[in-house]
């Protein structure tokens, strides 16, 4: 440098934290951050290879909703990640390493339990910030049944616009749907299930938020894994591992390259903001409320209850039972869907006992 020699000193390290005056730190970007206590807890963990995924559950293979695993060997089959099919509950397990001392791993709780400690928080607000709410919900469930609720509450929610092309009509949402679907599915994936917080979605008049508990990994950017080819950083490595099995996860580490890709090709803004506490995906929405086009006069009905609908159709006097059966769904959310099509007065049941059926009205 300016014709001298010079002698250069890197400083390099992978054995954190690192101590100093008495408290804990780490290095983020060009500062010192203080580590807190339950971050030193999980560090600690992380570094003795300890993971929650892997830990013995206290459910019971009794406790499994088989429906769901059935539905999760079936797409894993198809997407040819795993080459077995059901035979039964406990030998699957087995084959998906999902077993440890004889007892099933927390990562079958939250993939194929409905009663497990996940719950989904969901609400709409009216402005921009949490001052006053026009709904609010929450749901439990499995993961599978978690990530079919939470897509269907934000199709829901969010506008609309349509294309006509020549017969057809394309319905096209303000955020796709690809991106949503990616950004929930990594807030279960990675979030922290030693902390007590909830996921949580937020509508809002300008943007929807999705949440889980758990800081971004340390020493990294979303931007590391969204432009570099980093390695993905997995806290829950089992759960990741199934849900990639079941081609929920399509690769590991390139989710949030993946909502930002699909965000820039449909001129969406996005962003990922870590947090001391957790981590948001926030997508912003049009300042222009987009106007919903109907040809004819019709009701507005989401992907799901479509596939209810049609099911009454091809046969009016079928139970709850068999449509949850058909779609693979439980009872409970069909219950809930044939309530929203009775709202919307599509359907209305003719007769209280199980010799009464279904009377299409739109």
């Amino acid at each position: 440098m300016e014709n001298k020699s010079c002698i250069q000193v890197i400083f390099e390290g992978q054995d954190l934290p690192y101590f100093a005056d008495g408290g804990a730190y780490i290095r983020v970007g060009t500062e010192n951050k203080q580590v807190t206590a339950s971050e030193l807890k999980r560090m600690i963990m992380k570094n003795s290879g300890v993971y929650w995924d892997d830990q013995n559950s206290e459910k019971q293979i009794k406790d499994i909703d088989v429906k769901t695993l059935k539905y999760f060997i079936s797409k894993a089959y198809k997407a040819k990640r795993i080459s077995f099919k059901f035979t039964s509950t406990e030998e699957t397990l087995r084959k998906l390493k999902l077993i440890k001392d004889n007892k099933i791993m927390n990562a079958v709780e939250v993939l194929f339990c409905n009663e497990n400690k996940q719950m989904l928080q969901a609400a709409v607000f009216a402005g921009e910030d949490k001052v006053t709410f026009l709904d609010i919900k929450d749901f439990r469930g499995n993961i599978f049944d978690l990530l079919e609720k939470a897509e269907s509450y934000i199709k829901e929610k969010i506008n609309w616009r349509v294309e006509i092309k020549k017969i057809e009509r394309d319905e096209i949402p303000e955020i796709p749907l690809e991106a949503i679907r990616e950004a929930l599915v990594n807030s279960f994936c990675h979030r922290d299930y030693f902390r007590p917080e909830n996921n949580k979605i937020a509508i809002f008049k300008d943007r929807i938020e999705i949440y889980n508990p758990g800081s971004f990994p340390e020493n990294k950017t979303p931007e590391d894994f969204i432009k570099k080819e980093e390695e993905s950083i997995l806290r829950n490595p089992t759960l990741a591992h199934n849900l990639y099995l079941s081609k929920d996860i399509e690769k590991w580490g390139s989710g949030l390259r993946r909502i930002y890709e699909e965000c820039k090709l449909h001129k969406v803004k996005v962003e990922f903001l870590r947090l001391s506490d957790g981590f948001k995906v926030i997508f912003y929405r049009r300042k222009t409320p987009q106007v919903t086009l109907q040809v004819t006069p019709q009701v507005d009905l989401t992907e799901l209850e479509k596939k209810v609908l049609d099911e009454i159709k091809e046969n009016p006097k079928i139970s709850r039972k068999e449509i949850a059966n058909k779609l693979n769904i439980s009872e409970d959310t069909i219950k809930e869907y044939l309530d929203k099509l009775k709202d919307k007065k599509v359907i209305k049941r003719i007769g209280k006992t199980s010799a009464g059926h279904w009377k299409v009205l739109k």
